[in-house]
C-alpha cells in the first residue's frame, strides 16, 4: 500500500471522505446545509481529489454541530477554529484563514471599547458552542455570557448590553440594523483550520497539515475566498 493510500484509508475508513461544513460561518461557507459552497467546500473537494476519494458534504448551521458529527463518527473532517477545549478530540492543521471576533453595542451604550466589556452587570450574547463562546467563557471574569442561536440575535432579542461574533457578519448586521456600533479592538483572533479525529495516525495528521500549507502557498485558498465573495486578505 502506498503512503497516499494509507492516508486515505486512515482518514476515510468508509472509502468516502465525509466532510462536515458549517454554513453558520458565512466567511467560510455560504448557502444552506443541503447545498453549501465556499472555501471549506473547495478545500474538502480538493483534499478528496488528491487522495482519490469521493467526497460527501454534510452541512450544519453551527460549529459545535460540525464538531459533534466528527466526534461521533459521522464525519471524517471538519473546519473549526483552533481551540484548546476542542484539541482534546481534534487534531488541527495549521490555520488557513484568520478572522477576528468583535463586540457590538447600541450607539448610546456607555461602553466605548472592547476593553470595557468585562464589567459587572454586562451580558454578552454569543453563538452557543462557537469559538468565541469558548474563548469568552474562559476570559471574561465579571461579564456574563448568554448563549443563543447567534450572538447578535440573542443580543437584540434579550436586550443585552453586548453582542459578540465574527467581524464581517457582525459589521454587516450593525450597518443594516442601524443604531449600533462595533467596538474596537477585536477581542480575539480566530484561527480557522482543518480538523480530523485526534486518534488518526501521525502520518495522516502530517499529510493534512502539508495539504493545507500547499493550498495556502499555491494561492488556492485566496482564490476560493475571492470566488465566494470574501476578502483574500483573510488568508493566514
Amino acid at each position: 500500500m502506498s503512503e497516499l493510500d494509507a492516508v486515505a484509508t486512515d482518514l476515510a475508513p468508509t472509502g468516502t471522505l465525509r466532510a462536515a461544513i458549517n454554513v453558520g460561518n458565512p466567511v467560510l461557507a455560504q448557502g444552506d446545509p443541503a447545498d453549501p459552497s465556499g472555501v471549506t467546500v473547495d478545500l474538502a473537494r480538493r483534499l478528496g481529489e488528491q487522495l482519490g476519494l469521493p467526497v460527501e458534504l454534510t452541512g450544519f448551521t453551527a460549529a459545535r454541530q460540525s464538531f459533534e458529527a466528527m466526534r461521533d463518527g459521522a464525519a471524517d473532517l471538519c473546519f473549526l477554529a483552533v481551540d484548546p477545549a476542542r484539541a482534546v478530540e481534534v487534531a488541527f492543521s495549521p490555520p488557513y484563514v484568520l478572522i477576528t471576533g468583535v463586540f457590538v453595542v447600541a450607539d448610546d451604550s456607555a461602553i466605548g471599547s472592547a476593553e470595557e466589556v468585562d464589567r459587572p452587570g454586562v451580558r454578552v450574547g454569543v453563538k452557543e458552542g462557537s469559538a468565541y463562546d469558548l474563548h469568552l467563557s474562559r476570559e471574561l471574569r465579571q461579564a456574563e455570557v448568554v448563549r443563543g442561536s447567534d450572538g447578535v440575535t440573542v443580543f437584540a432579542e434579550q436586550g443585552l448590553e453586548v453582542g459578540a461574533g465574527i467581524r464581517q457578519p457582525v459589521q454587516a448586521w450593525a450597518d443594516e440594523r442601524g443604531g449600533m456600533r462595533v467596538l474596537e479592538p477585536e477581542f480575539m483572533q480566530i484561527r480557522q483550520a482543518v480538523g480530523i479525529p485526534v486518534d488518526r495516525a501521525e502520518e495522516t495528521k502530517a499529510w493534512v497539515a502539508d495539504f493545507v500549507e500547499q493550498a495556502i502557498s499555491d494561492g488556492f485558498v485566496a482564490e476560493a475566498l475571492r470566488r465566494s465573495g470574501q476578502d483574500e486578505d483573510l488568508v493566514r
